[in-house]
């Protein structure tokens, strides 16, 4: 107990109240608890005690004075036809800053459930994680609107979820349960949502999509961009250059997004391209390099290349910097082209999510203890969903067929020969 109160003392120094005021609290809730403890039968006393340090744990987080937001430097980026950048600082509200770091604990945690399940035989098939690029998808989430759109490859569980899908929906969609979001038809690679494309699983098939996407934004006269992803391994397909020409040709509200993790499958951009200055790749269009393990420095690219497109300029190309801790697939242990203590390295200096922590708690946006309440809480909400993605049902057989238009009458699709019928119902 006496560790308990030390501690919280350290929590309260510096905040406008004293700590003997927050001790105070604390005393009050928990002797109140240990007076009530007899009419808890149904509880073990241990229980009652650990509820109450809770309480008294969010009692001293909200009786500390945090700033409302704080003012950080970021990296500058690199540009390319380009007079002017990004900015160079930018503000953080706490309220921004604590959902930015509730959404990349999400995905973290996710991913690695994703893996345990894999490892269980309860996920089968391709599965592509994406732990350690978190500020990636929601950096980019955070600059655009959510009437804007996106599409991206087969890495696609943090966009799905940062679009708007529930960890539950997603978990379920790997594991081919009825509660997925494509009804436990798509897995991994094929996951959609409003605004949102997928998933697409042959290599950069989907960027002349993302152009054909801000095609039709523009077409139909709405302020929207079309944010189009592929990775350094697509990034030398003819196909890519194609869909380049014609979005410079047509203006279209595009931003072509290269997520560059150093590696295609096992092989390390240097060995595979005579370039690696991807953000240059477009040639006439306007390009800039970011660090994608900064959330804010992508946060602001994406604001400003969402402005170019919005202005009518056309085309513009993003390179994020970033890195994947685990191999391109769970079929690659990821250690066999790259060493251990280069991924420790990574882990241990540019992490996204320590870099948000330590930023906030710096700044006095949020206390140590308030993070590890999100984390506790990220955690049981990864845990019930995967209850879920284990539980449910799988999709019947009947439903083969099922959903291959949005709003047609059924008819009758043929299966592996012509004597086998499935009925199709929009």
């Amino acid at each position: 107990m006496r560790k308990m109160l030390a501690a919280v003392s350290r929590v309260l120094s510096g905040a406008s109240q004293k700590p003997s005021h927050g001790l105070a609290l604390l005393s009050s809730l928990v002797s109140n608890s240990r007076l009530k403890q007899s009419s808890h039968f149904g509880l073990p006393k241990c229980w009652d005690y650990s509820h109450s340090l809770k309480q008294a744990s969010r009692v001293l987080v909200a009786s500390r004075n945090f700033a409302n937001d704080a003012t950080f430097e970021i990296k500058k980026c690199d540009l390319h036809r380009l007079e002017e950048g990004p900015p160079v600082t930018t503000v953080l509200t706490r309220e921004d800053g604590l959902k930015y770091y509730r959404m990349m604990q999400t995905v973290r945690r996710m991913e690695l459930k994703a893996d345990q399940l894999y490892k269980q035989k309860i996920i089968r098939g391709f599965c592509h994680l994406c732990d350690g690029q978190e500020a990636c998808c929601v950096g980019l989430e955070a600059g655009i609107n959510p009437t804007d759109h996106l599409i991206t490859a087969y890495r696609a569980h943090g966009f799905t979820f940062t679009r708007g899908l529930s960890v539950r929906e997603i978990l379920a969609e790997l594991t081919g349960r009825k509660g997925g979001c494509a009804k436990g038809k798509g897995g991994s690679m094929h996951m959609y949502a409003k605004n949102f494309y997928g998933g697409n699983g042959i290599v950069g098939a989907q960027v002349p999509l993302g152009a054909g996407i801000a095609l039709a934004c523009k077409y139909n006269g709405k302020d929207e961009v079309c944010l189009t992803l592929y990775g350094d391994g697509a990034a030398n397909q003819g196909q890519i250059f194609e869909a380049y020409n014609m979005a410079a040709l047509w203006k279209l509200p595009c931003i072509f997004i290269c997520e560059n993790n150093r590696y295609g499958m096992g092989t390390s951009v240097e060995r595979a391209a005579a370039s690696t200055d991807y953000y240059k790749r477009g040639d006439f269009i306007p390009g800039l390099r970011v660090d994608g393990m900064d959330i804010l420095c992508v946060r602001e690219a994406t604001r400003f290349a969402a402005a170019y497109c919005r202005s009518g300029k056309g085309p513009i190309l993003m390179e994020l910097q970033t890195y994947r801790y685990h191999g391109h697939s769970m079929s690659d242990p990821g250690v066999s082209y790259r060493t251990r203590e280069e991924i420790q390295e990574v882990r241990s200096k540019s992490d996204p999510i320590m870099l948000l922590k330590d930023r906030m708690v710096n700044s006095n946006l949020a206390s140590v203890e308030e993070l590890k309440e999100i984390d506790v809480e990220v955690r049981k909400e990864i845990e019930d969903a995967a209850q879920f993605a284990t539980a449910d049902p799988e999709p019947p057989l009947e439903e083969l067929g099922y959903h291959i238009y949005s709003s047609d009458p059924p008819f009758e699709v043929r299966g592996a020969n012509q004597w086998i019928k499935f009925k199709s119902v929009s």
